[in-house]
């Protein structure tokens, strides 16, 4: 049996195609969003949002709710918080960012404890399930990339200025501050969808591994942003058969095939400009 009919295989199952596709919705999100993350270097405030996100998954679990909803609403007044911190005491935002991740995942884990009843589906949140995709998740996720795309396209040009130059930005007028927040929350958005690929605890390396692969090699951030859901895709589509053919869990092997193409194309890079004599 040949490669091609192996994946041919693999990919006849519903649940394989729905994972596929939503690999490549969220490939088309983090890739966007991710270069985004990159360059402007606010990777732990990314995390930041990542990890406060499990908050509205308590909290909705708690009160009966849908928990991607809480997930939703939690990254999204996560983001616009830990925004606003950034954007007002610079010198001092890990530090409180960190606080509010913190009392994200700890307000999530109290409100899980007190949900009385198996609770196993929850860990699904926490290291992801791509394998158990739904039809109605791919609609969320087709939806939030529809937005990322719109945003990406709407503001290209003022998110460019901004990510290379924001004093500049600044003083030729641009929303700055309302553009910043516009994106965190794009971010929000991305780690909800993205959750359900690697889980929340990964969604920060699926948001910045293919971005900084594609930064080794581009310093444009069309061209960086188009190679990074390209390598989102790949990374996705090799983890996907990896997983299934080894029975391991997909989001990890994804990540784990993302870690090791970046380690390999950094090596790559680093020996191409410091050739051994």
């Amino acid at each position: 049996m040949t490669m091609i009919d192996t994946i041919q295989n693999i990919f006849a199952y519903d649940f394989m195609r729905n994972a596929l596709f939503a690999s490549l919705l969220v490939g088309v999100v983090s890739g966007l969003v991710g270069t985004l993350v990159v360059l402007n270097r606010i990777v732990f405030l990314g995390g930041g949002i990542a990890h406060a996100a499990y908050g509205g998954i308590g909290l909705a679990y708690y009160f009966g709710q849908d928990p991607m909803l809480g997930a939703i609403l939690f990254s999204i007044l996560s983001a616009l918080g830990m925004g606003v911190v950034h954007l007002r005491t610079k010198t001092r935002s890990d530090t409180l960012i960190g606080v509010m991740w913190s009392i994200g995942m700890a307000v999530g884990i109290i409100f899980v404890s007190l949900t009385p009843g198996f609770k196993a589906d929850l860990m699904s949140y926490l290291f992801g399930s791509l394998l158990a995709v739904s039809g109605a998740d791919l609609q969320l996720m087709a939806l939030v990339a529809l937005l990322v795309i719109v945003f990406v396209l709407l503001f290209y040009r003022s998110l460019l200025a901004i990510s290379f130059d924001e004093t500049f930005s600044t003083v030729r007028n641009l929303p700055v501050a309302a553009l910043y927040l516009m994106m965190l929350v794009m971010i929000g958005l991305t780690v909800v969808v993205a959750m359900r690929v690697v889980g929340l605890i990964m969604v920060i390396a699926m948001l910045t591994i293919p971005p900084a692969t594609a930064n080794l090699f581009l310093k444009d951030m069309k061209g960086m942003m188009l190679l990074s859901v390209g390598l989102s895709w790949l990374f996705s589509g090799v983890g996907l058969v990896l997983s299934f053919t080894l029975n391991l869990q997909a989001g990890s092997v994804i990540i784990l095939v993302a870690a090791l193409s970046y380690l390999a194309a950094a090596a790559y890079k680093k020996l191409s400009v410091h050739p051994k004599p």
